[in-house]
């Protein structure tokens, strides 16, 4: 059987003053595996109104459209503000309920869940009982890799909630910050952290994302590292997104774990020289990054 990823969770749009971009992490994430042609099914739920029209229609232009679309009759389609600060890092207001805080767990659906490879999911679509428990439901029904993309947005998590989702997951990815959140503070430096959050919740591999400066994984019980390429940011809209993408399909190749981080950074720091998300790719930019150092 083919590998196969399933990316669950948030689909809305991404609003920049008068423009308006399809978004959400899982999506994008979902996206960026399309582009390194790894087989990927998307699971989300938009609402009964234009917006969500025009999301599926997107989804549909994409690739990305199935029967694990969900649509929602009571719950409207998400839009995103999105602000971008002096140093083009995004914040964004979320608004709540919305379509895909009332994910089900319908026959398709779990069929998805049984026959996915990898099972990429976030925080975020998990803010709401109905969602959460769709998707540990999931988690029950299949043997796939689970892939915990912390990807913390707040005020819409409980520590109770990420403390669940990491426990179930076999690789976790997030920023300095929120393992240092998930650690309770701790004062260690970042690899001692690591091994304390191994030493809690025992994901098989942990990978911290740490901006400009690269990111470190620990994975079966060794540390790599990569301190990350150096280029002109338009904005970081998507790129954690597509460094987690570029992770997985890296993965699930089987290529070396050294090789896996120096391609994810590059792919994370191209995409932070464009504007939006998803930028097709271009290998030889991609290459002269990867060749930069």
């Amino acid at each position: 059987m083919s590998k196969k990823v399933l990316c669950f969770g948030e689909v809305l749009w991404d609003a920049f003053g008068d423009e308006k971009k399809a978004g959400g992490a899982p999506m994008n994430v979902a996206r960026h595996l399309v582009q390194q042609n790894v087989n990927v099914a998307f699971a989300s739920r938009a609402g009964m109104d234009a917006s969500g029209d025009e999301l599926i229609g997107f989804l549909k232009d994409n690739g990305l459209y199935s029967p694990i679309i969900q649509r929602d009759e009571t719950l409207p389609t998400c839009e995103v503000t999105v602000q971008l600060d002096a140093n083009s890092q995004a914040t964004y207001i979320i608004p709540q309920p919305v379509s895909w805080d009332n994910m089900q767990a319908d026959a398709a659906l779990t069929q998805a869940a049984v026959d996915a490879t990898a099972i990429v999911f976030g925080s975020l679509a998990c803010r709401t009982e109905n969602t959460r428990r769709t998707l540990l439901n999931l988690l029950d029904e299949t043997k796939a890799l689970r892939i915990f993309d912390v990807n913390l947005r707040p005020p819409h998590y409980t520590l109770a909630t990420i403390e669940t989702l990491a426990a179930r997951a076999t690789v976790v990815k997030m920023n300095e910050e929120e393992a240092a959140l998930l650690i309770g503070g701790s004062n260690s430096g970042l690899k001692d952290m690591i091994l304390e959050f191994y030493a809690k919740y025992h994901a098989k591999t942990i990978c911290v994302t740490r901006g400009e400066n690269g990111a470190i994984i620990w994975h079966d019980h060794d540390f790599y590292e990569h301190p990350g390429f150096k280029i002109d940011v338009v904005d970081t809209v998507g790129a954690g997104d597509a460094f987690l993408a570029t992770f997985i399909a890296g993965i699930l190749a089987k290529h070396p774990m050294q090789q896996v981080l120096t391609k994810a950074c590059a792919i994370g720091a191209f995409v932070t020289s464009k504007r939006g998300a998803n930028p097709v790719y271009n290998t030889d930019e991609i290459n002269a990054i990867i060749n930069s150092l």
